[in-house]
């Protein structure tokens, strides 16, 4: 099984009030992240056949978005296993619940989403030291006995690379 993991892209500042915060929506930046995002995936052929989302404002616009940018059809899901505090259990078992998939993208938030890669593509179990950013991505593949990161990109990489190939594309102009 391939494993997208996905946190949600900026969405400003946290609110004092958690039920508040969980409607707390992408901020311009976000939005912005989200195309790169989505725009890097579709370049890289990703497909995924579920995508399933913490059910928190923030990481439902993410994976809306970045699926638009997939063209992909499906129906969202949302999992409470990706909900901030979720347990690397509750991970677990949603992994379980759709391991008859290819390939999953999974929308969430930090710390947990970090752990959950980390736990997950670390041999004995422990959290290796994975840090993903606001509107990062990661694939793992994942088989009975093991697990690979294959590669991660964050928006900083992301917009270095579209401005380098910008850049490249301009017409160049000769001195003489």
């Amino acid at each position: 099984m391939i494993i997208y993991f996905l946190r949600h892209a900026n969405a400003g500042e946290p609110m004092a009030n958690p039920k508040k915060d969980e409607k707390r929506a992408l901020d311009k930046e976000g939005i912005a992240q989200c195309g790169m995002v989505g725009r890097a995936l579709a370049a890289l052929d990703v497909q995924v056949d579920a995508m399933i989302s913490s059910p928190l404002k923030r990481a439902v616009q993410t994976a809306s978005l970045v699926g638009n940018e997939l063209s992909y059809e499906g129906k969202l899901q949302f999992e409470d296993a990706l909900r901030p505090g979720a347990t690397f259990a509750d991970f677990r078992r949603l992994l379980e619940k759709y391991s008859k998939q290819e390939a999953i993208m999974v929308v969430g938030h930090n710390p947990n989403l970090s752990e959950f890669l980390g736990r997950s593509i670390s041999e004995t179990g422990c959290e290796a030291g994975t840090e993903l950013k606001k509107g990062a991505v990661a694939k793992v593949e994942i088989d009975r006995s093991s697990a690979f990161l294959h590669w991660c990109l964050t928006p900083k990489i992301l917009r270095a690379l579209y401005a380098a190939a910008a850049e490249s594309s301009r017409p160049k102009t000769s001195r003489k």
